[in-house]
């Protein structure tokens, strides 16, 4: 079954700068249920992550303590160096990486169970695993997927918002802008002209396939600058990160902790990023990246949810 027409225009709106269409395709959800715990980032605790399939229309959304946050921008908080969900006094922080494999696999709609080891927390993380996307991506693809079915038992059409016209956001010298095509394209830079081991870096590509995300993105791990690890740390961030969850560089010294998996590793992750952040557009198991070339540059997760904002 496809969306009705009045379906359609109560939850599908087009606007000048957006239409949503059709992608040809049916909503999917995961075959089976996928499980991963570690350590988080920035809080240094250690959590649970349980990714469950869910109904066709019902999107992704998580849940701790009997509480539900869906994965939308219109939950984003903002917060440091990460990108975090709220809803009624109850955070999840983290989502990015999570995020960014489900909607490049197509899972379009899920329950994701977040358990910390601490009881009673009312603001929980995604665990790091290895800074990448790489292990959930491997765990997606374990189980399978399968066409998505409502209450009924009804399938539903996986919609898509296709850009119009351009669309920017911008703050000090960083930027998000988008442009109209008939395709996702991602185009990404990054600048540290003080760490000459990364530099000024940019990473292109079209996202047509599952396939080019889980071998020329997914594995792309996080990155820090050794000089500024106290400063994080002081601040509260960072306190489960290490060499073997992020990839650490000295302005001085270089790599402390080689090989990169590519050379443009560090930019690659900011497309990482980007898919992550810009799947909290979806909507009701529809397509979250827009429809169109996003060109981003020395941006981070509040600019690109001022991106969405601008959008919607």
């Amino acid at each position: 079954m496809t969306l009705s027409s009045s379906a359609f225009n109560a939850l599908f709106k087009s606007s000048s700068r957006i239409s949503w269409k059709s992608t040809g395709k049916l909503q999917q959800t995961l075959a089976g249920s996928i499980e991963k715990s570690g350590v988080a980032l920035h809080s240094g605790k250690v959590s649970r992550v349980t990714v469950r399939p869910h109904l066709a229309g019902g999107g992704r959304c998580f849940e701790f303590q009997s509480h539900f946050v869906p994965a939308s921008i219109d939950h984003v908080e903002e917060s440091p160096l990460c990108t975090t969900l709220s809803k009624d006094g109850y955070r999840v922080r983290t989502v990015e990486h999570l995020l960014s494999a489900l909607e490049a696999t197509g899972v379009d709609n899920c329950r994701i169970e977040v358990v910390s080891l601490d009881a009673g927390d009312r603001d929980v993380e995604v665990p790091i695993l290895d800074g990448s996307a790489g292990e959930w991506v491997e765990a997606i693809e374990g189980v399978g997927l399968k066409v998505a079915k409502d209450a009924c038992g009804d399938s539903l059409e996986k919609m898509a918002p296709y850009l119009e016209e351009p669309v920017h956001v911008w703050r000090n010298d960083s930027f998000v802008i988008a442009f109209p095509s008939s395709q996702v394209h991602i185009s990404c830079g990054i600048n540290f002209p003080h760490v000459p081991s990364i530099g000024c870096q940019w990473f292109s590509s079209s996202i047509e396939h599952d396939s080019f995300y889980k071998r020329e993105i997914a594995p792309s791990r996080t990155f820090c600058i050794y000089e500024e690890v106290e400063k994080m740390r002081s601040s509260g961030l960072i306190k489960g990160g290490s060499l073997e969850n992020a990839l650490v560089c000295s302005a001085d010294k270089g790599w402390l902790n080689p090989p990169l998996r590519f050379d443009e590793e560090p930019c690659r992750h900011k497309a990482l990023d980007i898919i992550g952040d810009l799947s909290l557009f979806a909507r009701c198991g529809s397509q979250g990246l827009p429809v169109g070339h996003v060109v981003a540059y020395k941006s981070g997760h509040a600019l690109h949810a001022g991106f969405l904002r601008c959008l919607a």
